[in-house]
């Protein structure tokens, strides 16, 4: 479908596309519209319902909330926050800001909360964002999409139209954040059907404020939200153009059982201390940095340095202990973490197992979700029953998805929790969140194109489940076939939200001159930015895909152009 070409005064289209231009985010593909010379009466006459019928899942109609014109603002960048990108607030242009919910079938089931942003100068184009940790908080759209350089523009400011939601469920004071899982409509929203009925509402407003669906569409996520990409492409193939999933936290299941596991595995003397997580990482630094070429305190080739440090080298001799060595319950913790969860019980598509973590990045220093061990795994402090903001992030999400998605049993002791007793339950669980199926065969006849990128000092999930899904959509459709549509990359030494090594690539601009142009993505590279204006780059790194990974050849170790991808 043709989308005729409008024509609009003032100089903000010219100024946003001689930007575009010169960043190079922007192939060519649908004529731009706008929202007409006044745009706030234009805005805030989008207020009528959206109904069900237009959303292709079993729903309640869509209410608007509010429509209304929000005006140009500045870019600010924050002291600290969760990850490096989450401390950018980006410069917007002015846009139309739509607020809305569905409602449930079931009436006790919460409404799903979405945002849909509407540019006043239009590209034919959206982006759908993914969510993150149990969401129940509204995704806005405005933010920096997942590995997206920071001195590069948002997607609306590039003139997409961009939309999130809460999944379906808000979080609660005082409540846990997997609680909403005990109600049937809430979970199966948080599994795929919000994601699926919020971009069918989106595509319905953009059709009634510019005249026009969106000619490509676009899905951006990471961990959970890569998750919701991965689903959006098995469960929807027909919905999307183009999908980009970062560390997805597929093979859900076996992740939430695993990480439970990996906690239990440091109660009593099993418990690292912040002074001993340092010690490892010091030791596999040793071992295994400057076997890519250059000490830059990037594990180059984590799969290698698994075969190459042995946690027992570290172990207390007899008689002594201390923050410089691990004593016999460390040591078997380490190798429980990198260690695979062999499911007792059957899991979709197939699976048995949840794959051991990696190695490297243990010590990346820890605020909120950004960081290594100390975040993610060992915490602070001991772990706990119940656990405590102390402890690490893996424990307090296992242990709860144990008992509000599987047990379904708020006041469970997760240290006597048996999968074999709940395997009905995991089953049906696992159909719904399990992001494993590997048949994209719908996916890429549409046309589609899909992006991956595993970071390989992720703590929060393990980066082999991804390598190992990319694997079984390779077995099941031919490498042929798979290599027309879909790319798996890695970081080596990041963790799983962008920190501790270089990390930021547009993967958006990528991801839609492949879409577009039919230009398989090629030269990328992760970039390290300072987090403030101008946002200098201050070391790069070649993005390899997988199995490849960086070796350092020759010159600056700071230039992407001194690596070459090696096996």
């Amino acid at each position: 479908m043709a989308i005729p070409q409008t024509v609009f005064s003032g100089g903000a289209m010219l100024a946003t596309a001689a930007l575009l231009a010169a960043c190079g985010t922007a192939p060519t593909g649908p004529t731009r519209l706008g929202l007409g010379a006044d745009p706030a009466p234009a805005c805030a006459a989008l207020t009528a319902p959206v109904a069900a019928t237009a959303i292709g899942l079993p729903s309640g109609a869509a209410t608007i909330d509010s429509a209304a014109l929000v005006p140009a603002s500045a870019l600010a960048v924050a002291e600290r926050g969760p990850s490096p990108a989450s401390r950018i607030t980006p410069a917007m242009p002015a846009y139309c800001k739509v607020l809305g919910r569905i409602a449930p079938v079931d009436a006790s089931a919460p409404p799903i909360l979405f945002q849909v942003n509407l540019p006043l100068e239009w590209n034919g184009r959206s982006v759908q964002y993914g969510g993150g940790g149990f969401n129940g908080t509204l995704i806005t759209g405005l933010a920096l999409v997942p590995a997206a350089r920071f001195d590069l523009p948002t997607p609306l400011a590039q003139g997409y139209v961009t939309y999130g939601t809460d999944s379906g469920h808000q979080n609660v004071q005082g409540q846990p954040p997997q609680a909403f899982a005990l109600n049937d409509e809430a979970l199966v929203n948080f599994a795929h059907a919000s994601y699926k009925k919020v971009r069918d509402v989106a595509v319905a407003l953009t059709q009634r404020a510019y005249g026009h669906a969106p000619q490509k569409l676009y899905f951006m996520g990471s961990s959970e939200g890569g998750r919701e990409a991965l689903t959006m492409a098995q469960r929807y193939p027909q919905d999307f153009d183009g999908i980009f999933s970062r560390v997805p936290v597929i093979n859900w299941t076996g992740l939430q059982h695993a990480g439970t596991r990996n906690g239990i595995a440091t109660f009593g003397e099993g418990w690292l201390r912040p002074a001993q997580v340092q010690r490892v990482h010091n030791a596999v630094l040793a071992s295994c940095d400057a076997t890519d070429g250059v000490a830059d305190r990037i594990v180059s080739n984590p799969v290698a340095c698994l075969q190459r440090f042995d946690p027992a080298t570290l172990r207390c001799a007899s008689g002594t202990s201390g923050d410089n060595c691990l004593n016999d319950a460390q040591v078997q913790a380490v190798r429980t973490l990198r260690s695979p969860w062999r499911s007792p019980v059957p899991l979709a598509h197939g699976v048995t197992e949840y794959p051991g973590w990696g190695i490297g990045g243990e010590g990346t220093p820890a605020f909120a979700s950004m960081g290594g061990w100390n975040a993610w795994w060992t915490g602070s402090a001991a772990p706990t029953v119940p656990p405590q903001p102390s402890n690490g992030i893996a424990w307090f999400y296992g242990s709860g998805a144990l008992q509000y998605f599987y047990a379904r049993n708020p006041s469970l002791d997760v240290r006597n929790y048996r999968a074999e007793d709940f395997a009905a339950r995991i089953a049906t669980v696992s159909q719904l969140m399990d992001s494993t199926n590997p048949d994209l065969s719908a996916f890429h006849a549409r046309g589609g194109k899909l992006l991956v990128l595993e970071h390989m000092a992720d703590y929060a999930q393990s980066p082999f489940a991804g390598i190992r899904y990319y694997e079984s959509v390779v077995a099941r459709m031919g490498r042929e076939n798979v290599d027309r549509f879909m790319r798996l990359y890695t970081a080596p030494g990041v963790d799983h939200v962008g920190s501790g090594a270089p990390a930021n690539v547009d993967m958006l601009g990528a991801l839609a001159d492949w879409v577009e142009r039919g230009r398989a993505p090629t030269g990328l590279q992760l970039l390290e930015q300072e987090v403030q204006p101008p946002f200098k780059t201050t070391r790069a790194r070649p993005l390899c895909e997988w199995p490849l990974w960086p070796r350092y050849v020759n010159g600056d170790a700071s230039q992407a152009a001194s690596f070459q991808c090696s096996r």
